[in-house]
């Protein structure tokens, strides 16, 4: 008995002296790194505004250091999209190539195509059949001829090496974790996630603090529902007089097909069966299927997340899509090699905030540019990265680069020349012509938005004495499951349809089991989950997850939630469609998460 006892008493001192450790070392001063400009995120728009910032120095004889960081384990491992890319906005990003130079570059140092559209479909499906519609008929934002089919997360690492040869420092598998602010409440930088933590909260033997990154100017270029960009946006009230944003979720698989399947150059979009099985149906969402050379088909779905049958499955719906036959055909004889998903804004132009604060700017699709009707993102991604570029370093010729000398001085600036470069863009000039489009399907369903659409593209080009407001957050529009029956999706074939499991492989997705838990239950929110998400609900997270975190199971005799982090993709979903946004989605150890490397 006295033995057990001292054991007791030495696993509790052990335990205390470990933890007081523990917060000693969590409360020592992180180290820091000072920069003339910081960006967080390596996607389209980080690395193009510090390819444009880098130009710039080269062309007013003027250093400025350059940092970028971003959470996955290299350049373009968390970045997924389509992608069928409008070249406008690479061609200005590299002035003294010939227009479409760049893309026998990419192919060349990349060994991934951007191969040319040279047929543009657009079907609307019914359960087994399909409909074409005549291109002269369509938007003119959907006529893709002169746009290029290429992965998206090929072509960042092409332009993150692009960067380092001019001078970037770019450092992968950095998680920010934090925005710093200084004294006067300006952004200062950002903090690095804290490396070596167990599950259990305690440190280690791998144990680091993390990094401070201070700079003149920090650019939050994280992608859509980046963290730290929510975090800037409710700090400043960035979002004060907009609209709500509202988002999509984008699934997506990579197939390689035989040789004489492959139809490079062939983009083809629908709308139909299986998400709108009418024209009153008010989903929003349809899908895409494109031929990359030499033998690569892109098949995808969104599925906007303003709908409100809490049964609805965006991942057994694009498995269920597959299997049409203008679909599957195209599949056959084929291997799937790999799947993502990733969320994506289409709030438009009527949700865009405030983009700039003192110390910083929001840029690429963390802001909000992407083009719902035209399907595409990247393009206003990397335009917006170059004007804000642009606007830093026009803002810093004022004061002492840290290039220079080393270290911070002079108070923090607000680009404010920056929106005012955006609001005179293309950009906006776009993203305008179609403002009311996406409340347009919400209201009046896929007919009614179909035909809207139609007459805003061709002949009012947003200039409608109206706006459509989007009124509340896409979790307020899941509606109680007693209005809805269940769905029942067809079982896997294991050829043309996966089980999300087995698909989950395929996103090569990692996170060391024994740390933390990034996806997080609001304390406030804890009853959440089983009071009202599975009772009221009927527990959407466990359809509406591409990745299978979340589910419930039976704990003595009572149903509890259980989050499986590790599988994560860091989509950001469940941050937007969870029961009152019950989820804090914070970031785990830099490197984890997916591994794309043909998305």
């Amino acid at each position: 008995m006295m033995l057990s006892s001292s054991r007791l008493l030495l696993r509790s001192t052990v335990r205390q002296v470990r933890c007081a450790r523990f917060l000693s070392s969590l409360e020592e001063p992180r180290e820091s790194m000072p920069f003339d400009v910081l960006i967080v995120g390596g996607g389209p728009a980080g690395l193009a505004a510090a390819i444009r910032l880098k130009q710039l120095c080269v062309k007013q004889d003027k250093d400025l250091s350059v940092c970028l960081i971003d959470k996955g384990s290299e350049i373009g491992a968390h970045v997924l999209s389509g992608n069928v890319m409008d070249p406008r906005a690479m061609n200005e990003l590299f002035p003294d190539m010939a227009e479409g130079e760049w893309t026998k570059t990419f192919a060349e140092e990349q060994g991934s195509h951007a191969t040319p559209v040279n047929d543009d479909e657009f079907l609307i499906l019914s359960e087994k059949s399909s409909y074409g519609i005549p291109n002269f008929l369509l938007p003119p934002q959907l006529h893709n001829h002169g746009n290029y089919i290429l992965s998206l997360s090929q072509l960042c690492r092409w332009l993150g090496n692009k960067a380092e040869d001019m001078g970037v420092e770019i450092y992968p598998g950095f998680a920010a974790s934090e925005v710093i602010y200084d004294d006067n409440g300006s952004v200062k930088g950002i903090a690095t996630r804290d490396v070596g933590v167990g599950k259990d909260g305690e440190p280690k033997g791998t144990f680091e603090r993390g990094m401070e990154l201070h700079a003149r100017q920090t650019l939050f270029a994280e992608g859509a529902r980046g963290s730290c960009s929510e975090a800037v946006m409710e700090k400043f009230d960035l979002r004060e007089g907009k609209q709500p944003q509202t988002y999509g979720l984008g699934i997506k698989e990579v197939w390689e097909v035989p040789e004489e399947k492959a139809q490079p150059g062939l983009v083809q979009h629908t709308l139909g069966w299986p998400l709108q099985m009418g024209i009153n149906d008010k989903v929003f969402g349809g899908s895409f299927l494109y031929h990359q050379e030499p033998n690569l088909v892109l098949v995808g779905m969104v599925v906007g997340l303003d709908y409100a049958n809490p049964y609805l499955n965006p991942y057994q719906e694009f498995q269920q899509w597959k299997t049409h036959p203008a679909i599957s055909k195209h599949l056959e004889g084929g291997t799937c090699i790999s799947y993502g998903a990733r969320v994506l804004n289409e709030g438009g132009y009527h949700a865009i905030p405030k983009l700039t604060f003192s110390g910083g700017a929001l840029v690429g699709c963390g802001a909000g540019f992407l083009n719902a009707v035209k399907i595409k993102g990247s393009h206003t991604a990397l335009k917006s990265g170059m004007l804000a570029a642009e606007a830093a370093f026009d803002a810093l010729q004022e004061g002492d680069a840290v290039a220079e000398t080393g270290e911070l001085s002079g108070n923090q600036l607000e680009l404010t020349s920056y929106e005012d470069a955006i609001d005179k863009s293309w950009i906006k000039e776009e993203l305008y012509q179609v403002r009311n489009c996406h409340e347009a399907f919400s209201r009046w369903g896929v007919g009614g938005g179909t035909i809207y659409t139609g007459v805003a593209a061709h002949v009012t080009k947003g200039r409608e004495p109206w706006t459509l407001s989007h009124g509340g957050l896409d979790s307020e529009k899941t509606q109680p499951k007693k209005y809805f029956e269940p769905i029942s999706y067809p079982s896997p074939d294991g050829v043309v349809t996966f089980d999300l499991l087995t698909n989950l492989q395929r996103a090569g997705t990692y996170h060391a089991e024994d740390q933390p838990s990034h996806l997080r239950i609001k304390g406030e929110l804890a009853d959440v989950p089983v009071s009202l998400s599975m009772q009221t609900y009927g527990a959407p997270e466990t359809r509406f997850c591409p990745a299978g975190v979340y589910e419930y199971v039976e704990e003595d005799g009572n149903p509890k939630l259980v989050i499986n982090a590790q599988n994560c993709i860091h989509c950001k979903c469940c941050s937007i469609k969870m029961t009152q946004e019950y989820i804090d989605w914070t970031v785990p150890e830099g490197g984890g998460g997916p591994q794309y490397q043909v998305m």
